[in-house]
């Protein structure tokens, strides 16, 4: 079975933390993804959107990591979006206990806000959601 490609989308001013622990979790034996790419700090030049869009045709799922200020992180809300524009499948992770999480502007009503285990994360990138 091939690993899944993943784009972790995520606030980089607040939770560069817990990006870093999701991103090492890929190199766990019993692993199904491996990380890709994920949000940046640096303004890409240009028209940065496409160039999201252009890294995002390269991941078989995104990873919305979701913090304590997601619900104001500006490229997280771009990012999802984008995602949702491609079609392509997401899931939003929180990345802190319950309650201390937002979701991104651009989350649709319906999509849940996934616990962080390392059980919940393999199903998850599964597509068991």
């Amino acid at each position: 079975m091939s690993k899944k490609r993943v784009f972790i989308s995520f606030d980089y001013d607040h939770d560069s933390d817990i990006k870093l622990l999701l991103a090492g979790q890929a190199k766990h034996p019993d692993s199904p993804f491996e990380f890709s790419d994920a949000s940046v700090k640096e303004h890409l030049t240009g028209d940065w959107k496409n160039k999201v869009s252009r890294r995002l045709d390269n991941v078989d799922v995104v990873i919305i990591l979701c913090g304590k200020h997601t619900h104001i992180a500006h490229g997280v809300h771009a990012e999802l979006e984008i995602t949702q524009e491609k079609r392509k499948p997401y899931f939003l992770l929180s990345g802190y206990s319950e309650g201390t999480t937002t979701k991104p502007k651009s989350a649709k009503a319906d999509d849940r806000l996934y616990k962080w285990t390392w059980e919940n994360l393999k199903l998850l990138i599964d597509g068991k959601r």
